[in-house]
């Protein structure tokens, strides 16, 4: 098909080939369908079919399924028969088994390489919901980091971020009149979120070298665009850490990336799985942030597809701007199921062949509701549409393979090995030793002052002869030593004596009763 991604077959007998048009594919779609009905193996084909358009495409991969885009299928595979009859049944004679040129990334560094990005880059009101900080909270770590700005101390990982919020406590004084009140009990409590984070992996996100957002928008020596897979199995254990991150990686595209309109094909895709853990329990703030994002990052030339179970999981203003829907089959086993089932069929342009809810209702495995923008992106008629088997390999690779691929990639050199360099943490412990050292100074300098005269003199010559180095120095030190000044060395260490103090206060006694 020119210009567009072939899905699958639809219409009667599924003769009439539906498509993605490259066009519109920026336009942003969703993926939707209960566990279990094929959104997956959909996902996987348009990754397929926008890396050979040549558009690069990033992806999360929750169940470790999608590593198979790495290496082709093969005609040994238990579905070899039933993907050659299914294509010739929708018309798809150019169906054959190839990989794509594949990138692993993995927040914990374990099955992909390392992705970082840096305090001062997410910001204060995305680490503010990844914390779920109160408002007070996040007040004071807007006051963190403008200090940081006007200190000039980076915010690159979480102990930097952990010693300023210290520095702050210690100067809430000052800070609190020129910003406001600065309570310990919220600089505990953020403190706390902190060390959560931490146990969580987040000292594995926040770091040096920071991603590169180019390095997600290559291609091949072939002209094919690379799919850059986020291993998100273990990431998921941490929804509101995985959620965060991909929001921020949304929002570094649309800040970093040039205008470019509407291009014949995207400059890339983004395909955000289990899309419903952006939005649960997040602040009205946020979600007009994400509504933002989508509706302006369309000029920038990304497209945004949400996978999600149901798509009444995602808002509704962001749901009205995704313009390309595959639909599997929802289950309605309850009222409320019903109703959303319902609410899913009418936002479709409907076709007078069939009835769209019943259609959601009852299509099968591997099958779908699809409708695609079309001239001047306008939204197609709803079909029923049964969707292309995949090229590549359906299911996940072993642990082999996928450390093969990561050994080949150019990007395990560059982002292989964390970086520390100077930052917060380093600036303000330099800080600390030097007062330390000042401050001990200061205490022996006024420790000296407070002594007698004969008993500073003293002191000050054992610091001269304690600084002296040999034998010979030592010796003239002591020969310049006069009776006089040994006397008063005996008797000053006779008066700190026992015996000393009672003649002291024997004398002392002595005066005050005569008065």
């Amino acid at each position: 098909m020119d210009n567009k991604i072939f899905i699958g077959g639809g219409g009667e007998e599924y003769s009439v080939q539906q498509g993605l048009s490259l066009k519109y594919a920026n336009r942003h779609g969703l993926i939707a369908g209960a566990t279990g009905t094929g959104k997956t193996v959909t996902l996987q084909i348009l990754a397929e079919g926008f890396s050979q358009a040549g558009v690069p495409v990033f992806l999360t991969d929750v169940k470790g399924d999608l590593s198979g885009l790495a290496l082709p299928g093969s005609d040994g595979h238990k579905l070899h028969q039933a993907f050659q009859d299914r294509a010739a049944k929708i018309g798809f004679d150019a169906f054959s088994y190839a990989a794509c040129p594949v990138t692993f990334w993995d927040l914990f560094g374990a099955q992909g390489h390392p992705v970082r990005t840096t305090i001062t880059e997410m910001g204060p009101l995305l680490l503010a919901r990844l914390m779920e900080l109160s408002e007070a909270q996040e007040g004071i770590l807007n006051i963190a980091f403008r200090v940081a700005d006007e200190e000039g101390m980076p915010l690159l990982d979480l102990k930097d971020l952990q010693a300023l919020l210290v520095w702050i406590g210690e100067n809430r004084a000052q800070l609190s009149l020129r910003y406001g009140n600065v309570s310990t009990a919220s600089i505990g409590a953020i403190q706390r979120r902190l060390l959560v984070l931490e146990n969580q992996g987040g000292t594995n996100l926040f770091g040096e070298p920071a991603l590169d957002l180019s390095d997600l928008m290559r291609s091949d020596a072939n002209g094919q665009g690379m799919v850059n897979i986020l291993a998100s199995d273990k990431l998921m254990g941490s929804p509101r850490l995985y959620a965060t991150f991909l929001l921020w990686l949304l929002s570094e595209l649309f800040e970093e990336l040039p205008e470019v309109g509407d291009p014949e094909k995207p400059k890339l895709v983004f395909f955000f799985d289990e899309a419903h853990l952006l939005f649960d329990d997040a602040p009205k703030v946020l979600v007009d942030k994400v509504e933002q994002v989508a509706r302006l990052i369309r000029s920038k030339g990304v497209g945004v597809y949400f996978i999600s179970q149901n798509p009444a999981d995602i808002p509704e203003d962001i749901l009205g701007q995704l313009g390309n829907r595959v639909q599997h089959a929802l289950r309605a086993f309850t009222a409320r199921d019903r109703k959303n089932l319902r609410l899913a069929a009418e936002t479709y342009r409907e076709n007078p062949a069939f009835d769209t809810e019943t259609a959601i209702r009852e299509v099968g495995v591997g099958e779908a509701v699809t409708s695609m923008l079309q001239k001047k992106g306008i939204p197609g008629v709803v079909e029923r549409t049964l969707i292309r088997p995949p090229g590549s390999q359906l299911g996940p690779i072993t642990k082999v393979e996928r450390q093969s691929v990561i050994k080949a990639s150019s990007m395990d050199a560059k982002y292989g090995k964390r970086i520390d360099r100077q930052s917060a943490f380093e600036i303000l412990q330099a800080r600390a030793n030097a007062a330390a050292s000042a401050a001990e100074q200061a205490e022996s300098d006024e420790a000296l002052e407070q002594q007698n005269p004969v008993e500073r003199e003293y002191a000050s010559a054992r610091r001269y002869s304690g600084s002296r180095v040999g034998r010979s120095s030592s010796r003239i030190s002591r020969k310049k030593d006069t009776f006089a000044t040994a006397m008063g060395e005996a008797v000053i260490k006779e008066l700190k004596g026992t015996t000393g103090r009672r003649i002291v206060r024997g004398i002392l006694g002595g005066l005050f009763r005569n008065r």
